[in-house]
């Protein structure tokens, strides 16, 4: 079964020729906000994982929306072209994390375009926003609004900690032109994988992703998805075509580490171990006759080079057929692949690596490459 089926990013994209808008190219009628009728009359766990009813008393959904939105900004980016087609328009989300104006939305917001504007919650916009980096293995971009020092910056959270059933919103710049609507709903799973088309044959895949069923609508890309601390636990990319109540969100911790080496270098380095693996499940454990059911696998189905040369995991004396099981203490799995628990380090950071080789549990210890974007 593909799990990878019908699925678009959330991003709307406008074709305008003259003063004519043809309208967005998702589809509208599966996009619509769909009525959320969950009760929220839980406890706050001190986890974040659930809202508390009490109108107006801390970590309500109303609250979490006056302490979060004036770190969601709208984005319109635009691209002009000549001949036929004059001007092409995205219009998505984003997160500021800094309050020197350092924002995450997502790569296919600002994908192809030359100028970007952002609008803050209270109607302030900015035009000098320059795209700084974009992650090569995520659909991911930061960019820079240029001479600020004073924007409310969000709280990241730590997506190795979510689980389903945890109760989340979303903000969002909905179908473009709502900006900061706020849905509800739960995380549904996590650690998924999927393909992400834009509808114009350009596709993305996309790994360890959170689904919830909060309302994700075209517009909402690079939105946060929210924790009932207010925390950013994941940014909304995602929906499925072709269901109700079914969309993704990239984990937070996919974009610390590049985070990280852009705010105190100037240079948005991701940090990489120089495996190819497949993620374990019960499925590939019982067709490789594998000891764990969980972790990663370092093989390469397409015969490539499993460990690359004068890597980190290559020094580290990792080899093919070793299983990685975590990652300097943290479970690879659910908690999510090796992929997204190393994006959390910078460049030249030490991890700890167990490892299971030929039925024995052993240790090392990788200090981490880097990839500048």
């Amino acid at each position: 079964m593909n799990k990878k089926k019908g699925l678009i990013i959330a991003v709307s994209i406008i074709l305008s020729l003259s003063l004519v808008t043809i309208g967005t190219i998702v589809i509208i009628e599966v996009l619509k906000p769909k009525k959320q009728v969950a009760e929220f009359d839980k406890v706050e766990d001190g986890n974040g994982s659930s809202f508390k009813k009490e109108t107006g008393g801390e970590n309500t959904i109303e609250s979490i929306a006056k302490k979060t939105s004036n770190s969601v900004v709208s984005i319109v980016a635009t691209n002009k072209k000549k001949g036929f087609l004059s001007n092409t328009s995205s219009a998505g989300t984003g997160v500021i994390v800094t309050k020197n104006g350092y924002i995450i939305t997502n790569k296919h917001v600002i994908k192809d375009m030359d100028k970007i504007s952002v609008v803050l919650n209270d109607g302030t916009s900015y035009d000098t926003v320059k795209v700084v980096a974009k992650d090569p293995l995520n659909d991911i971009a930061y960019l820079k609004i240029e001479n600020v020092d004073n924007l409310s910056a969000a709280e990241l959270g730590d997506s190795k900690t979510i689980h389903s059933g945890q109760e989340v919103i979303a903000i969002g710049n909905a179908l473009g032109q709502y900006h900061n609507t706020i849905t509800r709903g739960i995380i549904s799973g996590t650690n998924r994988s999927v393909d992400a088309s834009d509808g114009h044959g350009s596709t993305e895949s996309l790994n360890d992703m959170i689904q919830t069923d909060a309302a994700i609508n075209s517009g909402n890309s690079g939105g946060p998805l929210l924790n009932a601390k207010g925390q950013v636990i994941g940014i909304n990319t995602a929906i499925a075509s072709d269901a109700h109540g079914v969309g993704f969100a990239i984990p937070i911790g996919a974009t610390k580490g590049m985070l990280k080496s852009l705010i105190e270098k100037g240079v948005a380095q991701r940090a990489t171990l120089g495996v190819n693996y497949v993620q374990i499940t019960p499925a590939i454990a019982k067709e490789r006759d594998l000891p764990v059911k969980k972790g990663a696998y370092l093989y390469s189905p397409d015969n490539e080079e499993v460990v690359k040369p004068n890597s980190a995991a290559s020094k580290a004396g990792l080899l093919k057929g070793d299983i990685i099981t975590k990652v300097s203490g943290i479970e690879v799995g659910e908690m999510g692949s090796i992929s997204s628990l190393i994006s959390e380090f910078r460049p030249g950071d030490e991890v700890k690596l167990n490892i299971i080789r030929n039925g024995k549990d052993i240790e090392v210890k990788a200090i981490l490459d880097g990839v500048s974007r």
